[in-house]
């Protein structure tokens, strides 16, 4: 599978990062989104609150294995 960057965009210049520069995906969603309750990527994605450029086939696998939602939960939770 290709490598990923998840961005969890905090303000304006300040985002969370988790993954290489050079990544294949890259995921981004803002935290007011990312943090609400029952927060599901695959419908963030659907409704254009969670983007993701890269290979769009890839992008749906990584959205339905749960991998994004957990590395995302992670970066919510990061101070």
């Amino acid at each position: 599978m290709s490598t990923v960057q998840y961005r969890v965009v905090v303000a304006k210049k300040d985002e969370r990062i988790d993954g290489p520069d050079d990544a294949d995906i890259v995921v981004t969603v803002p935290i007011v989104d990312a943090a609400a309750d029952g927060f599901d990527p695959t419908v963030a994605f659907m409704r254009g609150k969670l983007k993701a450029a890269g290979h769009a086939g890839e992008v749906l696998e990584l959205l339905k294995s749960g991998e994004a939602a957990t590395a995302i939960a992670g970066l919510v939770t990061t101070a």
